[in-house]
């Protein structure tokens, strides 16, 4: 190729990689996203003294990343705490929490009424680092004073819990848990800070799976963990020490999604109160279970601790697994899915899914009977979720009568 041609030149590789570094974002409206694993420094010592910790600043997003600062500062903030820890999931965040505080001879008191995987992975795992497990029932403080002992140190526990939304009484849960020494780490992802604050109800620390309502749109996988600077310092430890830091993109959706969240919390716990009523008028419903309910057994408790119930609810069908899997797949609208929280409403069996790896036996004493259905409601027009919810009760009661015939027929016949 004849290179003093003008329609020619070489390809600049260094242009490539150096052109356009220094642009300043400062002046952006929506916060920069960080996608970058290191930092570039000043000089040979200004990397030391970060390294060293001498001096503040970014070495390596396993470690510490802007955008998930940013994101960690801000749910801090809602949440009313001094600091935060972003994770890569809600599990990662429950794993790095058990890792930073819990040694070998201790206990942790855990309410059984937890996340499913949050039981499976305290059962399965907690016990081979010489972690004792004792599981409570979440309402009966006598039980939590009993299990709660000098050898406590870390007390969590789900309000409401998940999938048949019991109320912890979380004010007394730590006055029990303080007065031993423990720490008690709260899981607000049901509610939000929108509608709870733990922290002012004595919470040492808060927890989320901020995919859910966090985020709202179910795009990404994130946990975060808002507590004092001391406490937060210890779970940094044991997050840049084991890999399961936040993705910066995720970090970066989950800051735009904290602008709407207050609005999509409210718009999602109106229409759950409403659905929720019109439930238990369904002849196919045995039971609703929601705390804004007036007969809900907690619902004088969720009132004074909470600003709000929330976006989920579930209700138990007569005719077991059949008839709700049956009703389930009747749905045209709402979504066959095990997500909580997203801008779009999702049905699951708790049963058969989320809570599947715990034995029955575990299930009815968590209050989730094959009949149970969890609904998570989403931002549809409410007219629009209550008539997919009545032609999906509608198809199950008429093949319940065409069976009933048929067996009639049957019985006539022979």
């Amino acid at each position: 190729m004849d290179h003093d041609t003008p329609h020619s030149r070489d390809f600049d590789a260094s242009a490539a990689l150096h052109v356009g570094r220094g642009e300043d974002f400062s002046d952006t409206f929506c916060e920069p996203l960080a996608m970058t694993s290191a930092y570039t420094f000043a000089s040979a010592r200004d990397a030391w003294e970060k390294f060293t910790g001498q001096q503040p600043g970014n070495v390596y997003s396993r470690f510490t990343n802007p955008t998930v600062r940013a994101f960690e500062r801000r749910i801090a903030s809602l949440e009313g705490a001094e600091d935060a820890a972003a994770f890569a999931s809600g599990m990662g965040a429950i794993a790095g929490l058990c890792q930073a505080l819990l040694s070998q001879g201790e206990n942790i008191v855990c309410s059984r009424d937890v996340f499913g995987t949050t039981l499976s992975a305290l059962r399965n795992y907690m016990g081979r680092f010489g972690v004792e497990v004792r599981l409570v029932e979440l309402t009966d403080l006598d039980a939590w004073q009993r299990n709660i002992d000098s050898r406590t140190r870390l007390v969590l526990l789900e309000s409401p819990s998940n999938p048949v939304l019991k109320i912890a009484d979380i004010g007394e849960i730590s006055r029990i848990a303080h007065a031993k020494g423990a720490l008690l780490a709260v899981d607000n992802t049901m509610l939000t800070p929108v509608f709870q604050s733990p922290h002012c109800l004595g919470a040492d620390m808060v927890v989320h799976s901020a995919g859910k309502y966090i985020d709202g749109q179910g795009r990404a996988l994130a946990g975060v963990v808002t507590g004092s600077a001391a406490l937060i310092s210890e779970l940094r430890g044991v997050l840049r020490t084991l890999g399961i830091s936040c993705s910066p993109f995720n970090a970066w959706l989950l800051l735009k999604s904290l602008e709407t969240l207050e609005v999509r919390m409210q718009r999602v716990a109106s229409s759950a109160l409403e659905l929720a009523q019109w439930l238990r008028e369904q002849a196919l419903v045995e039971a609703v279970y929601y705390s804004g309910l007036t007969e809900h057994p907690q619902h004088a408790l969720a009132c004074r601790q909470q600003r709000g119930h929330g976006g989920l609810l579930s209700f138990r069908m007569s005719g077991g697994q059949a008839a709700a899997w049956q009703w389930i797949d009747a749905l045209q609208l709402v979504a066959r899915c095990t997500n909580i929280g997203d801008t779009r409403s999702m049905v699951t069996h708790p049963a058969t899914t989320t809570h599947c790896r715990l034995t029955w036996e575990e299930r009815q004493s968590a209050g989730i009977p094959d009949g149970l259905v969890r609904l998570s409601v989403g931002l549809e027009r409410l007219d629009d979720l209550r008539c997919d919810l009545a032609r999906a009760f509608a198809e199950v009661e008429h093949g319940r009568r065409h069976s009933s015939l048929s067996a009639l027929y049957r019985g006539l016949a022979s």
